[in-house]
């Protein structure tokens, strides 16, 4: 169903990192229908040309990046590839990032908390570093895809490295709304709860089962919808509403997109 939503992102440019799937997928979708050209990032050719393929193919202008956000090299030429055919860039969303471990903390392995810091908190600032040039030309407007886990959720026993990098990803937007401010930069970050995504293929949990607190929600933890979780769509809209110049004025916010579930569970 496409949304009553304006399509008010004609002839913008626009980078989604993590776009061959869940909330990168229905992101650069939206983009694409709001009359946006869409770059899409991700690690994984083939799911960037499944949404390719949702958004109409390269005839559009579309563009498909591959690399792993971690890694300053292939994050580098992903742009020079990029600076071949944008001279600038409006939209960057910086969604790609793992679940990574799961454990009790002395079961963490440091590789394991060094690998979830590595692509949700290197991957954010490389992402954004490197589009800089490209987002200084005119103003931009950044989204960073955050989580409620570390933000307002900290019953998640076991997730302490993702809350962590979920949390250094809100400071960070902070941070660099302020500093970019003067170059018309706008710097925004969403928190979503529960979406149905494939997120859930990076997780691997172990030695939990003595370790969470028994607290039980018999009913479902996300009141708004009656239990069960979000889209990837629904997050794709507040998205495209922070992109567009109808937030013109905002900027160094964050937005939950959970249906109360934080209000519930934190």
């Amino acid at each position: 169903m496409t949304s009553s939503i304006p399509p008010t992102l004609k002839d913008k440019t626009a980078l989604v990192t993590g776009a061959g799937s869940g909330i990168g997928r229905a992101t650069a979708i939206r983009f694409a229908e709001a009359g946006a050209r869409v770059a899409l990032l991700g690690r994984t050719l083939g799911e960037l040309e499944e949404t390719m393929a949702r958004i109409g193919g390269g005839a559009g202008g579309h563009l498909t990046l591959v690399a792993d956000i971690g890694e300053e090299s292939q994050m580098e030429a992903a742009f020079t590839k990029l600076k071949q055919h944008w001279e600038h860039l409006d939209i960057l969303v910086a969604n790609a990032g793992i679940n990574g471990v799961w454990a009790p903390l002395e079961a963490l392995e440091v590789e394991e908390w060094d690998t979830t810091m590595r692509v949700n908190l290197r991957g954010t600032f490389l992402t954004v570093k490197e589009a800089l040039p490209l987002m200084k030309q005119r103003g931009a407007s950044v989204v960073v895809v955050s989580s409620i886990n570390g933000t307002r959720v900290f019953s998640n026993s076991g997730a302490t490295a993702y809350a962590c990098s979920k949390a250094a990803q809100v400071a960070f937007t902070k941070m660099i709304a302020l500093e970019l401010a003067k170059d018309r930069v706008r710097v925004n970050v969403v928190c979503p709860g529960a979406i149905k995504t494939s997120i859930e293929d990076s997780t691997e949990r172990r030695s939990l089962d003595d370790l969470h607190l028994p607290v039980e929600f018999p009913e479902g933890d996300v009141p708004l919808t009656g239990g069960g979780p979000g889209e990837a769509r629904q997050v794709a809209e507040v998205i495209a509403f922070l992109a567009s110049d109808a937030a013109a004025l905002v900027t160094g916010t964050e937005v939950y997109i959970e249906g109360a579930q934080s209000l519930l569970q934190g």
